[in-house]
């Protein structure tokens, strides 16, 4: 499903979402670098807008906002909002559970005092296991195609690839949750890396040319 661009501005304007999205381009490298700034800018201050929302939005606006989760793009945009948050606080070394317990612990109590009139206590428990698949790492040492999916868990909280210069990645395995294309241009950015499409669905993503 391909993003709306045209929608109204949110965190990102129309034209930060078709920069972000390649298919508008920057003539000059400055910018380029002005525009990211600028996103990010807008990203952080739309952080701390939460903090005048949980608590001065009103009840009424809030299940108003939450009424659209029968939409699939609103639920996907949903978990998007929580990878990004889980990403990066996991890169900047910050247990994503530091902020989860006390913000589910507070939503919690407050729930609780507004519907049943009555305090509780919350017991919050979170665990990640993650376990690195040897094999994918394997296929793409050695060259072999491996799905978006199979890439994305070998990335997160990983530096299984900073020794690799190429990987091959088969497309047309989407499941909805990656999409494939915007997810290997993303990753060909991260990475200045070069993107070389080759035949039977398949793009090689090549570090330093």
């Amino acid at each position: 499903m391909k993003p709306d661009v045209d929608r109204g501005r949110g965190v990102l304007s129309p034209a930060d979402r078709t920069y972000l999205l390649g298919e508008a381009a920057m003539e000059h490298e400055q910018s380029k670098r002005n525009a990211e700034a600028r996103i990010r800018q807008r990203i952080t201050d739309s952080i701390l807008d939460f903090s005048i929302l949980v608590h001065h939005l009103k009840k009424k606006d809030r299940q108003q906002v939450f009424d659209a989760t029968e939409d699939d793009a609103f639920m996907d945009g949903l978990m998007a909002l929580l990878s990004f948050t889980y990403l990066g606080m996991r890169e900047s070394g910050v247990e994503f559970d530091h902020v989860l317990k006390p913000a589910v612990r507070k939503a919690e109590e407050v729930h609780a005092a507004d519907t049943l009139g009555q305090a509780i206590s919350v017991d919050i428990r979170f665990d990640v296991e993650t376990e690195i698949e040897t094999d994918v790492v394997a296929d793409i040492e050695t060259g072999n195609p491996v799905t978006t999916a199979e890439l994305f868990s070998v990335l997160v909280g990983s530096n299984a690839l900073d020794d690799v210069h190429a990987v091959t990645i088969q497309l047309g395995n989407d499941d909805g949750l990656l999409r494939e294309e915007e997810f290997v241009a993303h990753f060909a950015d991260y990475l200045d890396a070069e993107l070389r499409w080759l035949p039977y669905d398949q793009v090689k993503v090549v570090v330093g040319g």
